[in-house]
């Protein structure tokens, strides 16, 4: 029996909020699940709602499949993106959908015409709009949840999109850390021997001086990523974003910052895994859920480093290191269990060494793939 595919854009607000609640449907019985804060993912994708669409344009796909809701993709463009690395690349992201080739390939193929009629000569994803968001492709450890704003999908995903022709762009890793490990004894001395000889001051977060803390937040976090893979900068409608939403849930002992010479040279952020509190209240932050969230932050037993950068010009002094020593430290004092560090590129080869010297270990694997359009 031949099924009928067709693929539409979302015109209607009725399109949109079936749009938004797809989700709902293709994880429905999945455990580890985790669904998103319903307030943002609106938000994310409804134009103008979001900071991201001061600066990229965005399509909304849906396919039906005889007649039925079978998958949803957004694509969109970055000229951030294009400005600084000076290419063409354009991107597909909020991709779910059944386990259907079919289907999949009919949104991959209005994607890509979608972005290539935008001037784009590669699709790249997943990706949520930016590498501020979510990013990539979980590809394995499907019996685990995912950590506070990391991937997750069905393990088909991986067989929809290599069979469309995709190709490995990067693997993003996450790494695992029980606090309870002895890290190797060498790792604490030369963290201590660098602190003495470079003259570095490690404090936490001074939420009494917050504007200030701010600043230098943002030059770290615009200075840090400058030269990795796919980096685009924060503007400032996102900085002030990413900021209102992480800091109801910062842990004034897991924020760091490293000053050398009395000028900030890197900052370290640690959150706790609230993905624990956001599966109880499936998402939905009112009536009670964000007091479930205020209330339950420092009884979460597992966290996740969100945040590490270090200035460019500081960036061969083995801060991160450091960080990691101070963070361990202050983990096992709040009585949490283990930490994720995520995410990582599989080329950023200092960050690699140190979290392999500490004794972490990859546990998830994540792949950002391109598809070269025709």
């Amino acid at each position: 029996m031949t099924q009928t595919i067709e693929v539409r854009t979302v015109k209607t607000r009725g399109d949109r909020k079936q749009f938004i609640k797809l989700p709902w449907k293709i994880y429905a019985g999945d455990p580890n699940w985790v669904p998103p804060l319903m307030m943002d993912h609106k938000k994310m994708l409804t134009p103008g709602k979001h900071p991201y669409y001061e600066h990229g344009e965005v399509e909304f796909f849906m396919v039906f499949k005889d007649g039925r809701l079978a998958g949803r993709m957004t694509a969109h463009t970055n000229t951030l993106h294009n400005e600084i690395h000076r290419d063409k690349v354009g991107f597909f992201g909020f991709f779910e959908c059944e386990d259907d080739p079919d289907c999949a390939k009919a949104l991959f193929d209005a994607g890509g015409k979608w972005l290539k009629s935008k001037g784009m000569d590669t699709m790249r994803g997943p990706d949520s709009f930016s590498q501020n968001e979510i990013v990539g492709l979980l590809v394995d450890a499907f019996d685990m949840p995912p950590m506070f704003d990391m991937a997750y999908n069905p393990s088909y995903y991986e067989k929809l999109v290599d069979g469309y022709g995709f190709k490995l762009a990067k693997n993003l890793y996450a790494y695992r850390f029980y606090s309870n490990q002895e890290m190797p004894e060498k790792v604490g001395r030369v963290a201590e021997m660098i602190k003495k000889r470079k003259g570095i001051e490690v404090r936490t977060v001074n939420f009494k001086d917050w504007d200030n803390e701010l600043m230098r937040v943002k030059r770290v976090y615009n200075s840090a990523w400058t030269l990795n893979w796919g980096f685009c900068p924060i503007t400032e409608a996102e900085f002030q974003k990413l900021v209102h939403d992480l800091k109801p849930v910062a842990v004034k002992d897991l924020v760091m910052f490293a000053f050398v010479d009395g000028q900030i040279a890197g900052i370290s952020v640690t959150l706790p895994d609230i993905n624990v509190i956001i599966k109880q209240i499936k998402g939905r932050l009112f009536p009670f859920g964000f007091i479930k969230i205020l209330t339950g932050v420092k009884k979460i037993k597992t966290a996740r480093v969100t945040i590490m950068g270090v200035v460019h010009e500081y960036q061969k002094l083995g801060l991160d290191a450091v960080f990691y020593i101070e963070s361990l430290k202050a983990a096992r004092r709040l009585g949490i269990e283990w930490g994720e560090l995520s995410w990582i590129l599989e080329d950023n080869l200092p960050m690699v060494r140190a979290l392999e010297n500490l004794g972490a270990k990859i546990y998830k694997t994540y792949k950002v793939y391109d598809y070269k359009l025709k």
